[in-house]
């Protein structure tokens, strides 16, 4: 009964969600306030995706291969629809429908997000042109953690990747730096400060440089330049992006 109560809940945030004209501007950080928990932890519960079963045998014994096909189409899941969907299973008393409909609208809502942001990255930087069939949005849809968005830029062998989005992992590693003087001696980490956020700068020479920006309350902007010179000439291909617009768009101000 408590789950339902919440499921019931959750559709009703949904609902006046859906009233708005936009779902970027602060539209993430109402859900994440009103939502977060419930899905990851009422809704969703213990979730996990499974891995499917191999078929490598079934394929090695076919004496046919493919040669043939267009493969499957990557639309975003309708978020009216599935918002729709989730209150009529809900008064249809059918709960597992009306959590996987909720689920996918806000996945829609996430990848919608998602899409505006890359559509206010530039083109180029510093010479170097957007690669635009590398252009990712992807969601884990589970209590908005796992949003993340990322852009290529390629010219010849030198390239830079932007990664904007919410990892865990990435950010507590980042955080941890950050409030402590434990690596302070290690020379190829150093502390930085990009447009007002404190952030970390390091240099490998296999990946070359990466600057990891943590801002608001789950984020992190991550530039990763490759056989760029010097740190001066990341951090100022990193300046072209305009972060405050980012913040905004995920609802992080």
């Amino acid at each position: 009964m408590k789950n339902n109560r919440i499921l019931f809940g959750l559709v009703l945030i949904l609902l006046f969600l859906a009233g708005q004209n936009t779902y970027s501007q602060g539209i993430l950080k109402k859900m994440k306030e009103a939502a977060k928990e419930v899905v990851k932890e009422e809704i969703i519960g213990d979730d996990k995706i499974k891995e499917e079963p191999s078929n490598e045998e079934s394929s090695s014994s076919s004496s046919v291969s493919n040669t043939r096909g267009g493969g499957l189409t990557t639309t975003p899941p309708d978020v009216m629809e599935n918002i729709a969907g989730a209150q009529t299973a809900f008064l249809q008393s059918n709960y597992t429908d009306a959590r996987f409909s909720v689920r996918q609208a806000v996945l829609g809502i996430e990848m919608e997000i998602g899409q505006k942001i890359l559509e206010g990255l530039p083109e180029s930087v510093k010479g170097l042109g957007m690669i635009p069939d590398e252009d990712k949005v992807e969601s884990m849809s589970i209590g908005f953690t796992g949003l993340t968005i990322e852009r290529v830029y390629r010219t010849g062998d030198q390239q830079l990747r932007v990664t904007i989005g919410n990892d865990a992992l990435m950010l507590s590693a980042v955080n941890m730096y950050l409030s402590s003087g434990a690596y302070e001696t290690e020379e190829n980490q150093k502390r930085v400060t990009y447009k007002g956020d404190r952030g970390i700068l390091e240099y490998d020479d296999y990946s070359g440089y990466t600057l990891s920006v943590p801002f608001g309350q789950s984020s992190i902007f991550v530039v990763n330049g490759i056989n760029f010179a010097s740190e001066e000439e990341i951090m100022s291909a990193a300046e072209e992006f305009d972060i405050e617009k980012i913040k905004t768009e995920l609802g992080e101000q």
